[in-house]
């Protein structure tokens, strides 16, 4: 077997494979042989089968199958071994018809093959970058959520921003007189907080224990059957039976009464015993916002990053006849009466996954299997800070972690995610950044102009 390599241009070839009888025609017999082991025939057991009636039967089909692998093995062994950087997958040439009671064959396929790179990441390219103040306001925010988070519920005798409201809820008639028959919740509980409806809200604010006032549920949910069904003690189905006015006659209040300073409560946000002072507790909440600011500042800068080098790479030649057909295989939604439209979309993408690949070999950037633990502790962590839980041991997290990445679609995006950290780090260690200090207010704006 003969395989050759003809450039077209710098992003497309020809590989051409040569097959003489000698290559596939040992592999022809030994199938047919097996066939003839396992096939019985009118007349013949399976083993007693004469090889030409087999031949006769089979020998076309298998000729082709065999021919058919021997070509693929090659090529891609070929492509392998040479190290083309293929795009897309090879296209096979349109020749004179294929006799299969051939000896010997030539096959044709056309290659896509990825251009060379410039991609200018050296410390001729400015970028910016972007860090973003913290202010004693920002501090006194966070502060303010985790005092919150970590105070005590506790009887109260009037309304505030974070109370839960519990008493009778009665529906009425459109007079206000009580509804006959109507809902009577007695023991409901309702928070005003999360109301949607700001006017709702105020009804509430600064009632006692003791009082009755009307209200109405719908409005304080926008209709939302599924909330209107917890509050009334209803099916989602009957809600739109119930959007009038009900009473509600407060029986209990429960209000947040915020954490106060002390070194229980800071350790019960940081989950550590350094910290004793209210002067060293905000620094440690400041350097807990910066750490998050610093994710908002990397984002952004792998946005300007990307145009940047972009920009500075410009337009580059792709095999486009090859991607396109590649991509018509990969998407059912892709004809031949689109792909010209949406490959003109799709195309500045192809181009930055190729440049990504270009800056990933440059400056050697590997993504690890403890890369990608490392990105799913850190998944795992903020999700079960979400539900309050700080200070999870580390085995705990690991375990986590561990769970996560056995999700083969959650795994996938964890070591694309994992990739382009890495990425974005090595670039912008290796190219100069233009560091400038803004608010949070003109970071925003930044989104906002480009927006506009």
């Amino acid at each position: 077997m003969k395989v050759d390599y003809a450039k077209i241009d710098d992003v497309n070839g020809v590989v051409t494979i040569t097959l003489e009888e000698k290559d596939y025609a040992d592999k022809v017999k030994a199938q047919l042989k097996e066939i003839g082991k396992k096939h019985a025939e009118p007349g013949f057991r399976p083993g007693k089968v004469p090889a030409g009636i087999i031949n006769k039967k089979y020998g076309k089909s298998v000729k082709y199958d065999v021919i058919n692998k021997e070509v693929g093995n090659a090529l891609y062994e070929y492509i392998k071994n040479e190290k083309l950087h293929v795009l897309g997958n090879p296209i096979p040439q349109q020749g004179e018809e294929f006799d299969i009671d051939a000896k010997d064959f030539e096959l044709k396929f056309k290659v896509g093959v990825a251009p060379e790179i410039d991609t200018h990441v050296n410390k001729d390219l400015h970028v910016p970058y972007y860090n973003i103040k913290v202010t004693d306001e920002m501090i006194d925010t966070q502060d303010k959520q985790f005092r919150r988070r970590f105070g005590k519920q506790e009887p109260g005798d009037t309304v505030d921003a974070t109370a839960l409201v519990k008493g009778v809820i009665t529906e009425l008639n459109e007079d206000g007189s009580v509804k006959e028959n109507g809902i009577v919740v007695e023991n409901g509980i309702v928070a005003p907080e999360y109301f949607k409806n700001e006017d709702q809200k105020k009804i509430f604010e600064g009632k006692k224990v003791g009082e009755s006032f009307t209200f109405n549920p719908a409005a304080t949910c926008d209709s939302n059957p599924a909330e209107l069904s917890s509050m009334l003690n209803i099916s989602k189905e009957d809600a739109e039976n119930h959007k009038g006015d009900f009473k509600f006659d407060i029986k209990e209040i429960i209000v947040l009464k915020p954490a106060e300073n002390g070194e229980e409560f800071f350790k019960n946000v940081f989950g550590r015993d350094d910290i004793k002072t209210e002067e060293e507790y905000r620094a440690a909440v400041k350097e807990l916002i910066e750490g998050a600011l610093a994710n908002d500042s990397n984002y952004r800068f792998s946005m300007d990053a990307k145009k940047a080098i972009l920009d500075a790479v410009g337009d580059i030649t792709l095999p486009d006849e090859v991607l396109k057909s590649f991509l018509k295989e990969q998407n059912e939604g892709l004809t031949d009466e689109n792909i010209d439209e949406e490959y003109v979309r799709m195309r500045p993408e192809l181009i930055w996954e190729l440049v990504k690949e270009a800056i990933a070999a440059q400056l050697d950037v590997k993504v690890t299997e403890e890369d990608a633990l490392q990105t799913a502790r850190l998944i795992a962590r903020q999700q079960l800070a979400q539900y309050g839980m700080m200070n999870v041991p580390e085995e705990s997290l690991d375990r986590y972690a561990n769970e996560i990445l056995k999700d083969k679609k959650a795994a996938q995006q964890i070591y694309g995610q994992t990739g382009d950290l890495k990425l974005f780090d090595a670039i912008r260690n290796n190219i100069t950044t233009d560091d400038k200090e803004v608010t949070v207010e003109e970071f925003n704006d930044l989104f906002r102009n480009e927006n506009a």
